[in-house]
């Protein structure tokens, strides 16, 4: 696929989100691909852990790619946030096989609210960590106000939504964002994979199943709508403006 690299060793399978220049940022093709290979992935009994990283140091994914945004209506907004939470978000979120973010550099944005759809992250000393939507007149439209909150507490996901500022690995760690942090995400990553394999399958997708229905779907309904409401807001116009032509 051309925005996916896949290597499969020993029951892990290695997902890279391939689309470096970008900072592996998420479009339509990358989410379909990404799609595609997780439903791959599921029947597949070799396969007993996943893990999904982004290509190259400098970032995991750097958010979704915002040069689709202007173009966009408010319904179409909603639609692109119903089917990518559908599609990807919402199908890591449920899988029923382990999947560890191994969060290499940048994870902001969407790219953010794909980590924490994962079932367990960790991250390298580099990683950076924030939804800065409201920069852009938006909100989080992937889980972020859902899935942050359950993670690590209403008031620092709240300082983190409202304000846009990132946070550095250490303390995405202390928060409870990064259930570790080491020299290389995707080694670490691979530590607590080989230790997932040794277990048994049945009784992990049992568990997974279980915790998965403490999740409150009605609360993603209300995001993706609030979500496409903005893109009519004058707040969103002059965001991504600023945004795509480099301007405070």
């Amino acid at each position: 696929m051309e925005n996916i690299k896949l290597s499969i060793n020993e029951g892990i399978a290695l997902i890279t989100l391939s689309r470096p220049k970008a900072l592996n940022a998420l479009n339509k093709f990358l989410l379909e691909d990404l799609h595609q290979v997780l439903k791959d992935l599921e029947s597949q009994e070799n396969v007993r852990v996943l893990i999904l990283t982004g290509e190259g140091e400098k970032a995991f994914v750097a958010g979704a790619d915002i040069k689709e945004f202007p173009s966009l209506s408010k319904e179409d907004a909603t639609e692109m946030a119903a089917v990518g939470q559908e599609r990807v978000f919402d199908k890591i979120h449920h899988y029923p096989k382990p999947i560890i973010a191994a969060v290499n550099g940048y994870a902001l944005g969407g790219g953010l609210e794909l980590a924490l759809a994962c079932h367990i992250r960790v991250g390298s000393q580099n990683a950076v960590l924030g939804l800065p939507e409201v920069t852009l007149g938006l909100l989080p439209g992937y889980g972020g106000t859902q899935r942050l909150p359950m993670l690590i507490g209403r008031g620092r996901a709240l300082e983190m939504i409202l304000t846009g500022d990132p946070i550095d690995a250490e303390k995405a760690e202390h928060w409870g964002i990064l259930n570790s942090v080491g020299d290389n995400a995707i080694e670490e990553a691979e530590k607590i994979a080989k230790r997932l394999i040794k277990r048994y399958p049945s009784a992990q997708k049992a568990a997974l199943q279980s915790v998965h229905s403490y999740y409150n779907e009605q609360g993603l309904k209300e995001e993706i709508k609030r979500f496409g409401q903005q893109f009519q807001t004058p707040d969103f116009n002059h965001g991504v403006d600023a945004f795509l032509n480099k301007r405070k």
